[in-house]
């Protein structure tokens, strides 16, 4: 008979749990949360100190009346839940629920699900902590409150269906203001100048002009870029002086949530949704043989750069032992973490260094050995030696005109051995010459150049900015990039956020109405409010009310004063509706746009937005349609559905395989370049356009 209770929130991790305990322990698991705020009504009483109304979660109360069956059957309960905010929560509800049925309710947290860890954290048990579950509350009633008050706003003023989140709508203003850079940027015309050089070994090489008289000179305009140029044709090159310098490249620190969410965007082309689902795989265990359930990683939502001391010297002992003694510096190396990290957790890394990528990679599927050999990589590179980097400039003279040109090589690749990530060092190497030699012309190459706007925010580098800015921590980075995907705010193309024309409307009214809660520096300063709640330094009742005062008045205000912009929305068309010959518009519905009649509510006339495509089904002659899916996911079908189930997740484009007669769709490389594919399985045929 167990002992005791170990209640989990996820169903992989009490299956990691069970197979290192013993028949004293139970592992339960509650399923995520148990109980939340209504969905239907506000469920905050803001009159009486902002009083939460919890109710159970639909679905959850078979699983409440299990736990408390087995609560009253055992002598302990242990909550365990993630080490976070959310985790807290989950285990005040959970708290709350069985304390009638035991006195002996107890939490314990780890940072990995090993043995180990388990048995340490069952050694040294706690109470719930109520500063975690006071700052994840405010947080969660702060954000009600703003998604309840202003979308119903929105629905009246703009289109109904739309939300507006506190920290997703400041995520969209980024992206807007970013959009109206780019739009008001004016580039400008700049010049540089290289000359094709070749020396006594006849290897030809490029220096770049820097200086005429001692001074640099800004180029402008391609008559001066051509006036220096025949300048520099009557003049004798020398190689006048040659240094080497001697560059030291230290290792990048272990991956904390951000960044490991930023290399697998840009290593991976992942969104930090997969990601996180991914690590969350080898966080909470995975068998790696003879029914080893073990977590791989430490816990994955973190913002500090800490790691334990043990760790460490595992990490020190495997690189000794593995990679060579030479590789492994005399001490140990130490990050410190950004202003502001909470410091909560360790940095992300593998639970034992000797469990190696190679040595697993049978256990994993394809996508967990990849972010599992990132993170082990970068773990162990973090405690390896510099990379020893020789950089040669050549500085060349010729009459007024001074040259130079530099590469760089390797002399020792130190932690780059192990996790190589700058292109840098591939670049072609220079000649071996000699000072004062005289070197031959072969050309002078006068280069145009256009200033460039900002680039366009990707998924990576938001999640960047926001960490920047102080906006969000690590558990929301990818719910917040979820969320803006979801919506008509932003498309994406080629890895790259646009606003729609919606969301910079919405925008633009939001932050007119809303000043504060659209202002990065703001809401910065609510994220530190909340750590604050957390550390037990502010009471949340006393964050809410200093919060919703401001905010009730900018509602009122908005209410009144907000422009209504639904017909400037509506995107009128050449066709007219065939009962009653008003024109049509194109509207936005659930499923994507569709045509209506503009003389709704009296004329509901709607009819599918066709793409001019003939449907590519024989005896059909309908039309292709792009519809999204409950998860907004886009698809095209048939505009006679149901009568006809064609269904394609690629874009048709209306013209069939020339090798096999089936239809040709769209199709995009990873850097986003498009070409066209035969939608036929086992037929090769491709075209690049």
């Amino acid at each position: 008979m167990p002992e005791a209770l170990i209640i989990v929130e996820s169903p992989a991790k009490a299956k990691t749990i069970n197979r290192f305990l013993g028949k004293e322990y139970l592992v339960e698991s509650s399923m995520g949360h148990v109980k939340d705020l209504p969905k239907r009504e506000l469920g905050v009483d803001v009159y009486k100190d902002f009083a939460p109304r919890y109710h159970t979660i639909p679905g959850k109360a078979k699983v409440l009346e299990k736990l408390r069956e087995l609560a009253r059957r055992l002598p302990w309960i242990y909550l365990a839940p993630d080490p976070d905010r959310e985790g807290e929560a989950i285990s005040w509800h959970l708290y709350n629920e069985l304390r009638a049925t035991s006195n002996n309710i107890k939490r314990i947290t780890f940072q990995e699900i090993t043995e180990g860890a388990i048995r340490d954290a069952l050694a040294h048990p706690r109470e719930v902590d109520r500063r975690l579950v006071n700052a994840q509350q405010a947080r969660r009633v702060l954000d009600r409150i703003v998604g309840y008050k202003i979308s119903p706003l929105l629905w009246k003023k703009v289109r109904k269906g739309l939300s507006a989140g506190r920290v997703q709508s400041v995520a969209l203003r980024l992206i807007c203001e970013r959009e109206k850079e780019i739009n008001s940027f004016k580039p400008e015309e700049y010049w540089s100048i290289n000359a094709k050089l070749q020396g006594r070994t006849l290897e030809s090489f490029e220096a770049g002009l820097e200086r005429i008289e001692g001074s640099r000179i800004r180029i402008t305009d391609r008559q001066k870029a051509q006036e220096i140029s025949s300048r520099l044709e009557r003049e004798e090159f020398v190689l006048e002086r040659i240094t080497k310098k001697e560059l030291k490249r230290y290792p990048l620190p272990p991956f904390i949530t951000s960044t490991l969410q930023q290399e697998a965007a840009k290593r991976f082309h992942w969104r930090a949704s997969r990601t996180m689902r991914i690590a969350q795989q080898l966080y909470e265990g995975l068998d790696i043989g003879g029914g080893e359930m073990v977590g791989l990683i430490t816990y994955m939502r973190t913002d500090s750069f800490r790691v334990s001391q043990g760790a460490i010297q595992e990490a020190r002992g495997y690189i000794k032992a593995e990679l060579g003694e030479d590789l492994l510096p005399s001490r140990a190396h130490y990050y410190r973490s950004r202003k502001g990290a909470q410091e909560a957790h360790e940095a992300i890394r593998p639970t034992s260094s000797y469990r190696t990528p190679e040595r697993l990679r049978k256990h994993l599927t394809p996508e967990q050995y990849r972010l599992y050999a990132l993170i082990w990589n970068r773990f162990l590179a973090s405690q390896m030696k510099e990379a020893l980097l020789e950089k040669r400039t050549f500085n060349i003279r010729a009459g007024k005109f001074s040259l130079a040109s530099s590469d760089s090589r390797v002399k020792s690749k130190g932690f780059l051995s192990l996790y190589p990530e700058d292109r840098a060092f591939k670049e072609k190497l220079l000649p071996l010459l000699k000072e004062k030699e005289t070197l031959k012309l072969l050309e002078v190459l006068p280069i145009q150049h256009f200033t460039q706007p900002p680039p366009r925010y990707s998924e990576a580098s938001l999640i960047k900015t926001l960490e920047e800015e102080g906006i969000g921590r690590p558990s929301t980075y990818a719910s917040i990039m979820a969320t803006i995907r979801s919506r008509d705010y932003v498309e994406s193309h080629k890895g790259n956020f646009h606003p729609t024309p919606l969301g910079e409307v919405v925008m633009e009214l939001l932050v007119k109405s809303f000043p504060d809660i659209l202002n990065v520096k703001f809401t910065s300063q609510l994220e530190d409010r909340l750590d604050e709640v957390e550390e037990g330094k502010e009471d949340w009742v006393n964050l809410l009310r200093s919060f919703y005062g401001p905010f009730s008045s900018d509602l009122s205000r908005a209410q009144r004063e907000m422009r209504y912009v639904k017909k400037e929305l509506e995107e009128r068309t050449d066709r007219s509706c065939e009962k009653c010959g008003s024109p049509m518009v194109i509207k936005h519905g659930r499923f994507g746009k569709f045509l209506a009649c503009s003389n709704f509510p009296k004329c509901k006339n709607s009819r599918p937005l066709t793409l001019g495509i003939e449907c590519p089904k024989k005896d059909c002659d309908g039309e292709i349609v792009q519809r999204r899916t409950k998860k907004r996911r886009t698809f095209y079908g048939c505009s006679n559905y149901p009568e006809c189930d064609f269904f394609s997740w690629d874009r048709p484009i209306g013209k069939g395989c020339p090798e096999c007669g089936s239809f040709l769709v769209e199709k995009y490389k990873r850097r986003g370049e498009k070409y066209l594919k035969c939608s036929k399985k086992g037929c090769s045929y491709r075209e690049e356009e």
